[in-house]
């Protein structure tokens, strides 16, 4: 009686079997909430590219793309970097490809050497096409700097971010768009990049002096005697200085985009109110080397001196970059600073802050 009972018990789960045991329905596969902006432009018009053998959207087809506008002398993309870096370590075995493209805002960052300098400098490892041209930034209709675009694994643009900050936000968008690309778990945790010199944050609560260019092309809030005269040698004089004003003294030609002084000891001052400040400068040719002198209200910065210049504030300008030569180490208030270029030749092209 037994065994006929476990044979019929047999049977009856064979036939179960053949009959087709009910199932559980599979979980339909994740599809992230971001919306549809645009396809994914490619990169025509580069005019070569670092890091990697050219890119282009067929190629990328399967992998979430994220690309990055910047250009090597701008604050904003320079602190930004530290994250794109980070995201493309974490991420690259996940299916992330990180694509810089270096759109030059003044003439002197078309220059390969100087692109090159920068890429080894910041410790750029991933792609970067080189926009010499701006055709790849006019074929995207950017217009900002940094300005970072997410591309789904269908080529599909999901989410984008103009200027700094945000980061938390596109770290998300990352992982959601690669959780809808391939199954499997996604770290979910957020990149604490380290970062120092220019490269940290802005204390944006003590920012009350923003982006001035020397050029006459875009100079505004300049305060000196004479007014800037264009393309020629001439002497000019400053005294005191409203907040967020400044002015040349001694010989300088001041050009569309930067002013180059023309003798020793040619100065730039600045009243500032800022954490930091950084000017945009280069020695007037490759293998040159300006020196250069700064003080805060007449004397040496000391504990607030900038990483390029020491506590005297004494530095040399022997690249044409972005230079830091104040990060105010107390309480943040209004300074005046000068900087005198002790050698001819120097250029100065902009002055930023943090």
């Amino acid at each position: 009686m037994q065994t006929k009972n476990i044979l019929a018990a047999a049977c009856a789960a064979v036939m179960l079997a053949i009959a087709g045991a009910p199932t559980i329905a599979a979980e339909p596969p994740y599809r992230s909430n971001l919306p549809v902006e645009g396809r994914l432009a490619g990169f025509t018009g580069a005019t070569t590219w670092l890091n990697s053998a050219p890119l282009t959207p067929q190629q990328l087809r399967g992998k979430v793309v994220l690309v990055d506008f910047w250009t090597y002398s701008c604050i904003n993309c320079i602190r930004t970097v530290p994250y794109i870096r980070a995201w493309a370590e974490k991420y690259r075995e996940r299916g992330l490809v990180v694509v810089g493209v270096h759109t030059p805002e003044f003439k002197f960052e078309e220059d390969l050497v100087n692109i090159n300098t920068a890429v080894g400098r910041f410790k750029m490892d991933y792609p970067i096409a080189v926009d010499s041209r701006q055709q790849i930034w006019r074929a995207w209709g950017n217009q900002y700097w940094p300005a970072l675009y997410l591309a789904d694994a269908n080529g599909m643009l999901r989410h984008h971010q103009f200027g700094e900050g945000g980061y938390d936000k596109m770290e998300r968008a990352i992982q959601s768009l690669l959780a809808e690309a391939r199954p499997g778990p996604v770290d979910t945790s957020l990149v604490n990049p380290v970062a120092n010199d220019e490269q940290m944050l802005p204390d944006l609560a003590s920012l009350n002096s923003g982006e001035t260019y020397v050029g006459y092309q875009k100079a505004e809030n300049y305060r000196a005697t004479p007014k800037l005269r264009e393309d020629r040698s001439q002497m000019y004089a400053v005294d005191k200085l409203p907040l967020n004003q400044w002015g040349l003294s001694g010989q300088w030609v001041v050009g569309g985009e930067s002013a180059v002084s023309d003798e020793t000891n040619a100065g730039i001052a600045y009243q500032f109110s800022a954490r930091d400040l950084h000017l945009v400068a280069g020695p007037g040719g490759a293998g040159r080397k300006v020196r250069i002198k700064v003080t805060l209200d007449g004397r040496a910065p000391g504990a607030d001196h900038g990483a390029d210049i020491d506590a005297d504030g004494n530095g040399v300008i022997d690249a044409t970059r972005l230079y830091q030569l104040v990060r105010q180490s107390g309480k943040v208030r209004e300074r005046r600073f000068e900087v005198r270029f002790l050698d001819k030749g120097a250029e100065a092209f902009a002055f930023t802050f943090g």
